[in-house]
């Protein structure tokens, strides 16, 4: 990368997440991680818009309930449905591992998610997700995540098999 580039995500009146890069201040790992962090204010902030703004046009998702959504515009619209049908809806990813594939511009991120929301009571499911990440022009956008769930408690939500 070449000369700084400034990157920011904004929801509403407020700056989610900007970085200012010149080569060698942050590593493609610290970018991701940057970027992760991000996405997860913006589905704090519950901003459909924000969040599908770190994927690729042909963003694939396979939900923890087995949900295959494929494209940005159709996993924007279920986030925001999922925004309006759930208020308190909140997920965070943590990332534990990124591994990056530098000659094609790849990265791989493994971690731990959370969700919690209320639905008949309060639901909270968690598990392991992947990640893959593409640099497109000079940034870092995710084209697949996968959730996998290894818990979840409360209400009839989580009696329900996929």
């Amino acid at each position: 990368m070449k000369g700084p580039v400034l990157a920011a995500v904004v929801v509403g009146a407020s700056v989610l997440w900007r970085v200012s890069v010149s080569s060698g201040q942050a590593s493609d790992e610290e970018l991701i991680r940057r970027a992760r962090e991000a996405s997860n204010e913006a589905i704090r902030a519950h901003d459909a818009g924000a969040v599908a703004s770190f994927f690729t046009e042909d963003y694939s998702l396979v939900s923890s309930a087995n949900l295959q959504i494929s494209g940005k515009d159709k996993n924007r619209e279920n986030l925001a449905r999922q925004f309006e049908e759930r208020p308190d809806v909140v997920y965070v990813r943590t990332p534990r591992e990124i591994g990056l594939y530098t000659p094609w511009e790849m990265a791989y991120e493994i971690g731990t998610w959370e969700g919690s929301w209320t639905e008949s009571g309060r639901v909270e499911i968690g598990g392991t997700y992947l990640a893959k990440w593409q640099n497109v022009s000079g940034r870092w956008v995710i084209r697949a995540e996968v959730f996998v769930p290894t818990h979840c408690k409360g209400s009839g939500y989580c009696d329900a098999r996929p």
